[in-house]
């Protein structure tokens, strides 16, 4: 499931910085974007809740601290990427 919402939230992270290079209203798109971001990383933290009460140590050695690094990583990108129209705004109104 993390996977289908972190796909959204790369389409909706798309569609923001399209509609902002188009001129048109991008607001909700960033929303979207930084929503499903949030749905993916909540998934991703139920899956890992999963394993801890199934008690599989070796999914959680194997994944978790590489998934720690992908998911800070991604998270600061998107972040980054749905924020970027708005202080593009800013920056030129100054």
């Amino acid at each position: 499931m993390w996977i289908i919402l972190g796909v959204i939230a790369i389409a909706a992270t798309i569609a923001n910085l399209c509609m902002y290079a188009a001129g048109k209203d991008y607001k909700i798109a960033m929303a979207m974007g930084l929503s499903f971001t949030a749905l993916t990383l909540t998934d991703a933290y139920s899956m890992v809740s999963t394993w801890v009460k199934a008690e599989d140590w070796g999914a959680l050695f194997d994944v978790v601290p590489t998934m720690e690094i992908a998911l800070w990583i991604l998270t600061f990108i998107s972040i980054l990427l749905n924020i970027s129209p708005i202080l593009l705004e800013l920056k030129n109104k100054k």
